[in-house]
């Protein structure tokens, strides 16, 4: 049966609740890899002017990993995909759903819309009677990735999950709400310093957004400092893994750890004074930080001290040969006194700010690219501090001093009761102990081409029918990588072309194409420069090709380079032939290990020529609009997806049997949402699995009464995008770069790719049919913006993520 968790009792708010999770690290928006192995999404483009500034915010990714209110409580059906009311019980043909009362709800909800509203839009579905751009209609962006954030706690919440597995989720969740307030809060702050007021489609302006996420991120931090206080620190201290306090530990004990601070942590640390004779000090970006409060004597004047945690030392001290850890900023907090010798210690405080990660640019005016990125950067260092994070007891005069040198709003003051940061607890999930884990999972080699030693040619096989492949079920290095890897020393191949958004730092993906460099062969490479936290490694990346002198094309202006593409020109018996990698992630070995990702790897010569014509754009000048078969942004993917979307309704309204199934990372499109509200309105069955941020209303009668969503949040990361048209048994599949986002339909250049062989397709019906019914890792959307998680049945229960491994372990499964 499916368990209800309301947002109220996954963040603590009203009763308890709980939420979301990947394994990545959230993050393209592409999804760019955390510290963990995890990932979170990309940042959006660099806004020229103020009026840019809000369409970037409204467009950003966060691709991400990884989402809830407080104790488990939901109890839903297996799959229901029916319309709920809320205090309803609804039979559908998979199991009983059971939500959640009114008083259960989250206390700053999406605002319902009522049944006598709902009859006057239009009891008849007239399409033409209903203002689809009535801000009642939509979800608020912000809002739907907090719920999401909510889902992936709900992850280290969730008791049935490994212990350690529970702890990266920890950590996860701290890397993604890092982005999120760096990127969305301090964006909508920075809208409010402009003077900014326009409206998103929900009707809200960037300063009643900027209360509200605070406000719904709060409880979420509270519930998660609760989750480790209460549930997970005492769960490890049974495992025989103890966090302990410095306080606690014996006099012996104390010592030895006296003594490895003096020797190799007291000397990195430096204290920094705020007196009439220095400046405040400047706090870097997520920083862990420690304030003190000294005096020479007891009748003088207090002075406050910062002293940094360093970063490049283990979080987790071990005592001796034990699995008993400290914390590093518990033992600097206890052996102050050599740091300030023969002064008073008055009073500490740890604490960490986050500064905003928003920063504009004109480039149509900028001369060097290059040199604009690196100033972004810099700029970026010493961005307005957005969120202070400090104990809960911290002394009052602490506080007061932080909040008026950072100028902080006191809604921008999170008061925690636990550590402040878990991005460093993915080191405890690094122990050798494997019932505390999920068994690893080793990516197999694909059926079709084999174990990398095995021989097979890969062009002979991409040649005789198209591969699909899917991470990480399908090994990186098998596939994606050895494409590249065989084109570079094959004789025969003429020319390679890659575009470059996030890449491994150790790139077995780029050491080939220096490698082809080497061997002769033209290469040309797009690397994306404006690929948001990963600009100063793209810029390396540049330069390194650069110097083996491979053409290197930094991007386009006023857009960002999103697709994931590569084209191979290789001399055979016949003449020249083309063979193309088309794909749903990045070039990066390591998320590819984490993320769920789809590519095409074909021969087929009308993709072929098609990326042919982008790679042109790419490193000349003129974009074509009209392709053979790619779907490509800024040119033909919006009105493809649009004709694909009306053609569905038309056949509804004639009386076929029509259905759109569409999986991505996020639903954000104003227009796209229309589309399909005016699908559903004639009939069209639409099923949407949105990773995180949905703007669309499921459940709206006469709006939206055929359309599901449904949110996948488990072991891994689900990044890969499909899009199902049933078009009258003509079935049309598609997979690609592109989410139904304004920015990336307007703002980036995207390719999606036609699935047109039978057994290809015949798969892509096998993954999304295999979502639908997950009964683990699936949770559904309500019309008011609240999830139900679909939990395990005892006599049906089924895990995609598991199913899919199982299914690429067997021989002869493509």
């Amino acid at each position: 049966m499916c368990e209800s968790v309301s947002d109220d009792e996954q963040t603590g708010e009203g009763s308890e609740t709980t939420t979301e999770a990947g394994s990545e690290t959230t993050n393209d928006h592409d999804e760019r890899p955390l510290d963990n192995g995890s990932t979170s999404d990309d940042g959006g483009e660099i806004p020229a002017d103020e009026n840019e500034a809000t369409s970037s915010l409204e467009s950003d990714e966060r691709e991400s990993w990884a989402t809830v209110n407080e104790e488990l409580r939901f109890r839903s059906s297996a799959a229901g995909f029916g319309t709920l009311e809320d205090g309803d019980e609804t039979e559908t043909d998979r199991g009983t759903v059971e939500t959640e009362s009114d008083d259960d709800r989250e206390t700053a909800e999406i605002p319902a819309i009522s049944d006598r509203e709902a009859a006057e839009t239009d009891s008849d579905a007239d399409v033409s009677a209903v203002d689809l751009t009535e801000s009642r209609y939509y979800l608020n962006r912000e809002l739907s990735e907090l719920a999401f954030q909510r889902r992936v706690l709900h992850e280290a919440i969730d008791d049935t999950n490994p212990l350690l597995e529970r702890v990266k989720f920890l950590a996860i969740l701290t890397t993604n709400m890092d982005e999120f307030v760096r990127k969305r809060i301090g964006g909508l702050k920075q809208q409010i310093a402009a003077g900014i007021t326009e409206e998103t489609p929900d009707g809200r302006t960037p300063a009643e957004q900027w209360e509200a996420a605070l406000e719904e991120a709060r409880p979420l931090f509270d519930r998660q400092s609760r989750c480790y206080r209460d549930e997970i620190r005492p769960a490890l201290s049974d495992a025989g893994i103890q966090v302990v306090d410095y306080d606690d530990l014996s006099k012996a004990e104390q010592a030895q750890l006296r003594t490895q601070f003096e020797s190799s942590i007291l000397p990195t640390l430096t204290p920094l004074t705020f007196d009439p004779a220095h400046p405040f000090p400047f706090i870097s970006n997520q920083s862990l930080s420690l304030a003190v409060l000294t005096r020479e004597h007891p009748d003088a004047e207090v002075t406050f001290s910062r002293v940094k945690i360093p970063r490049n030392q283990r979080r987790f001290i071990q005592i001796g040969d034990e699995t008993r850890y400290v914390l590093l900023e518990d033992i600097v907090r206890s052996n102050l006194e050599l740091l300030f010798p023969d002064v008073e210690l008055v009073e500490t405080a740890l604490f960490r700010v986050t500064r905003n990660a928003e920063v504009r640019r004109d480039e149509d005016v900028a001369e060097d690219l290059i040199e604009l990125i690196e100033e972004v950067l810099e700029e970026r260092r010493f961005g307005t501090v957005v969120r202070l994070e400090i104990e809960r007891d911290a002394p009052d005069a602490i506080r007061d001093v932080l909040t008026r040198e950072l100028d902080l709003d006191d809604r921008e003051v999170f008061e925690l009761d636990g550590p402040l940061d878990y991005r460093d607890f993915i080191e405890l999930t690094a122990l050798d102990r494997p019932a505390l884990q999920v068994p690893e999972w080793t990516p197999q080699p694909h059926p079709r081409l084999g174990a990398h030693e095995d021989g097979t040619n890969i062009f002979d096989s991409v040649r005789e029918r198209d591969v699909l492949v899917h991470h990480p079920y399908h090994a990186f290095e098998g596939t994606v990588q050895r494409f590249l890897e065989t084109a570079a020393n094959d004789p025969d191949v003429l020319a390679i072309k890659a575009t470059i958004y996030r890449t491994a730092s150790d790139s077995q993906i780029i050491e080939s194409l220096i490698e082809a460099a080497r061997n002769g062969k033209q290469v040309a490479v797009m690397v994306e420069l404006k690929a948001r936290f990963d600009e100063k490694n793209n810029l390396e990346w540049a330069k390194k090709l650069e110097e083996e002198g491979i053409h290197v094309a930094y991007g386009t202006v006023g857009y960002k380079t999103h697709t994931k593409t590569s084209l191979v020109v290789r001399r055979e018996d016949d003449g020249v032939r083309l063979y193309s990698h088309v794909g749903t992630g990045n070039y990066h070995s390591e998320t590819a290990k984490h993320y769920e990702d789809l590519g095409l790897l074909t021969a087929d010569r009308d993709i072929g020529q098609d990326l042919v014509r982008l790679f042109n754009y790419f490193t000349g000048h003129s974009m074509h609009r009209e392709y053979r078969k790619l779907l490509i942004a800024p040119g033909n993917m919006r009105e493809r997806f649009t004709d694909l979307i009306r053609a569905e309704a038309e056949r509804a309204r004639a009386g076929e049997n029509a259905r759109i199934v569409a999986k991505m990372n996020r639903l954000e499109d104003p227009e796209i949402v229309r589309e399909l509200y005016r699908a559903s309105m004639a009939g069209v069955e639409i099923d949407l699995i949105v990773r995180d941020i949905c703007r669309l209303r499921p459940g709206l009668e006469d709006v939206s009464e055929t359309i599901t969503v449904h949110s996948i949040v488990g072991r891994f990361l689900e990044h890969s995008r499909i899009f199902y048209f049933r078009a009258g048994g003509d079935e049309r599949y598609y997979i690609g770069s592109a989410d139904w986002m304004a920015r990336n339909l307007d703002s980036r250049v995207e390719a999606i790719t036609p699935i047109e062989a039978p057994p290809l397709q015949a798969r892509l019906e096998d993954i999304l049919e295999t979502l639908l019914s997950d009964t683990e890792n699936r949770w559904m959307m309500h019309s008011d913006g609240r999830y139900e998680r679909c939990a395990q049945m005892s006599d049906s229960s089924l895990d995609a993520h598991q199913t899919f491994m199982q299914a690429a372990s067997e021989p002869n499964q493509e």
